[in-house]
């Protein structure tokens, strides 16, 4: 009766073990695994359709990884925020206000961005009408009681925080509630900014500048019916930010990959000549920003 009760309880032992190790395995997620790596981005602009560029990313990506990768496309900043946060992505697209507070929230870390004419630098604009009196940010405030303001999306950089910032410092902002304009909103993306702006349906707006001069150039604005009157300081360009979970082997990959992206399809989605590195200290200043606006708990 011991024997047979020895038998069964080593039985149970190795069954414990091999269980262990199997969950082990599935956890480390090794190359040639089933389970893809997620990836999430959101749109600074309206796109369209943009699967076949990101069905060509997902090829890069997955070569260079060796295992599958899936990546989803977000209606808004939130949506890639609350996957991150819960673990549903291993790696997102951000802008740079959402990125430090992702990473504030989640120990995300930035480890590509991308480059605009060859530079991972870009600003926010504040952008009238053409034919517009106002010539200048002092002009804005002076005559601000006559004037609709367009914020892009609230949590925006380039099209909310900074521009915000500047304005609050002026004394004629501080949030949608609160301000010395005849009215603002917040139009969602920076492309429906411009061309509220462009059919003076606002009096002035605030925009990303690299989008801005891509907007034009790809003729979905005239420039000839849009005057920048304000420029902010350089702003590092949007992160791409593994979870904490994301080991360091995998982001050279991944790295390496993106540094190989030479393809105008996918390189023209996010209006880039290229990709190169980036990391937590870049996004210092927006850091900063964040929590003078109190955006950063």
């Amino acid at each position: 009766m011991k024997k047979a009760y020895s038998r069964i309880s080593r039985g149970i032992a190795l069954l414990i073990v091999v269980i262990f190790l199997w969950g082990s395995v599935g956890c480390s997620n090794p190359e040639g695994t089933d389970e893809a790596f997620r990836v999430g981005i959101v749109p600074a602009q309206n796109k369209g359709n943009m699967q076949k560029a990101m069905d060509k990313l997902e090829k890069v990506l997955s070569d260079h990884l060796g295992r599958a990768v899936e990546i989803t496309v977000y209606a808004d900043y939130q949506g890639v925020v609350e996957a991150m946060k819960y673990k549903k992505l291993e790696m997102a697209y951000f802008g740079p206000l959402t990125y430090v507070q992702v990473q504030e929230k989640t120990g995300a870390r930035a480890i590509v961005t991308q480059l605009i004419d060859g530079k991972p630098y870009y600003h926010s604009y504040i952008i009238v009408p053409k034919d517009s009196p106002y010539r200048s940010i002092d002009d804005l405030v002076k005559h601000s009681r006559d004037i609709r303001f367009a914020f892009g999306d609230i949590n925006s950089t380039s099209g909310s925080l900074i521009p915000g910032i500047e304005l609050k410092k002026r004394g004629v902002f501080t949030d949608r509630e609160n301000h010395r304009f005849k009215g603002v909103t917040y139009t969602g993306s920076h492309d429906i900014t411009a061309l509220v702006i462009q059919n003076k349906k606002y009096d002035a707006g605030a925009i990303d500048s690299a989008i801005y001069n891509q907007l034009v150039e790809d003729g979905k604005v005239d420039g000839d019916k849009i005057r920048v009157i304000w420029k902010s300081e350089k702003l590092f360009q949007y992160p791409w930010a593994v979870s904490e979970i994301v080991d360091d082997e995998t982001v050279k990959k991944l790295q390496k990959a993106f540094l190989s992206v030479k393809d105008p399809e996918i390189l023209g989605v996010f209006g880039a000549s290229g990709f190169t590195t980036a990391k937590d200290s870049d996004y210092e200043s927006i850091r900063q920003a964040a929590r003078e606006a109190g955006r950063l708990e």
